[in-house]
């Protein structure tokens, strides 16, 4: 391996402690949610410890001090992806800014809003987070719902990308890189044909933005969605970028304070974007956090990052590839891949798989990973997903390959 970041697993505390059977933590679960570094830690507690007080709210120095750093972060977050300030929402999650953008579209006072008649398109591959909230907004407006599929490799079959994206369409959901299959999409192309007929791209960035650099402009999407517990943040602290026009466009869907430009007994004007979108005393401490995370990532190098995450991905897919009752779910190449790997160990279910792992410290994902479509059509129950982040080594994918083998030697399968 020519880069190596071995070296920044000391900044994680998690990794200190041993888990089941006086084991050391291998954590293979990044696309569930990340570990945290030091530095992200302290800056959450820190904001706690000194300028603890509601943002934009309040004349005193702690508020002073506390909205500074809460708007500094979200100038961080903004530059992160290549966006404008006055174009970076924060949110509880992705999964609230996806519903946020679908809930704003279903709005009839909306100055862009969804009809009957209208399409939405999507992909099979969708987490439900990016899928549930389009089928919720076409069951409540009459619109359409259709989809994208995906070849038996586990890559997006563009092959009649123009007879679904269509002059009904007006919105195109998708994600960025499957939490599945691992496989990057060609935004390019889907952008492209979105903007041949008018319609609006909203990414679903939640497994591109903690890995490989983004940048809003470049991708030629509308809306974004990305989560912080996902990019070494914070919980409770998710992103919602549009572009600032379409933002003003939108109405607002939770109401109370700070969101507002007046207030009569009769009726209420809101705040520019992104402000209407933050009802109530936002996370704060949050935000700080994952600012803090953003420039953790940044003092590394996302290519760095992508560049070390892709040799680990090429080790784990050559060590499946060598073991026998073994099946990589999903392109078995380096092409437009990141390091999401989804496995099945022939009769054995996942669920079992995992729990034989958990014995000697590695964690692992089991199940649908929320993508109970995806798993339909191929008609499994399941996989076993490992899923890396830049504290993982080889050291972690020799002992994953070495628990796969002691499940098959406990089930008696796959000799």
């Amino acid at each position: 391996m020519n880069l190596d970041l071995s070296e920044y697993k000391k900044d994680f505390p998690i990794f200190q402690r041993k888990v089941r059977g006086g084991n050391s933590l291998v954590y293979l679960d990044s696309a569930a949610t990340s570990q945290k570094p030091t530095a992200v830690i302290e800056a959450e507690s820190n904001f706690y410890r000194t300028i603890n007080a509601a943002v934009h709210r309040g004349a005193h120095l702690l508020a002073e001090e506390a909205s500074d750093a809460f708007e500094m972060s979200r100038s961080n977050v903004a530059s992160f992806i290549g966006a404008d300030s006055s174009e970076v929402v924060f949110t509880k999650s992705a999964t609230e800014s996806l519903n946020i953008i679908a809930y704003s579209l279903g709005n009839p006072d909306s100055r862009i809003n969804i009809k009957s008649g209208d399409q939405i398109v999507v992909t099979e591959m969708e987490h439900h987070a990016n899928l549930i909230p389009w089928q919720q907004l076409a069951k409540r407006t009459g619109a359409s719902l259709s989809w994208l599929s995906f070849t038996e490799d586990g890559r997006i079959d563009l092959s009649n990308i123009k007879d679904v994206i269509n002059s009904k369409t007006k919105i195109v959901a998708v994600t960025h890189q499957s939490n599945v299959f691992g496989t990057i999409l060609p935004i390019d192309e889907i952008s492209k044909a979105a903007r041949a007929v008018g319609a609006l791209v909203v990414l679903d960035a939640c497994q591109s933005a903690p890995h490989f650099p983004i940048n809003v402009k470049e991708l030629d999407v509308d809306f974004l969605a990305f989560s912080g517990h996902k990019t070494l943040g914070p919980t409770g602290i998710g992103v919602l970028w549009g572009k600032h026009q379409l933002l003003e466009k939108l109405e607002p869907v939770v109401f109370g304070g700070s969101m507002v430009d007046s207030v009569t007994m009769t009726g209420a004007t809101w705040a520019s974007a992104p402000r209407k979108f933050e009802a109530g005393v936002p996370n704060m401490a949050q935000a700080v956090g994952l600012s803090a995370a953003i420039d953790y990532l940044r003092s590394i190098g996302l290519n760095n990052i992508a560049e070390y995450e892709h040799e680990l991905t090429k080790y784990l897919l050559e060590g499946l590839a060598s073991m026998s009752g073994i099946k990589v779910i999903g392109p078995l190449d380096l092409k437009d891949r990141g390091g999401v790997i989804s496995f099945t160990v022939d009769g054995v279910h996942p669920h079992d798989v995992g729990q034989v792992l958990d014995q000697y410290g590695i964690a692992v994902r089991t199940g649908h990973h929320c993508a109970w479509p995806l798993m339909r059509k191929l008609k499994i129950a399941g996989t076993t997903r490992a899923s890396f982040h830049l504290y993982n080594n080889r050291e972690d994918i020799k002992q994953l390959i070495d628990g796969i083998e002691k499940v098959k030697s406990y089930f008696k399968v796959a000799k």
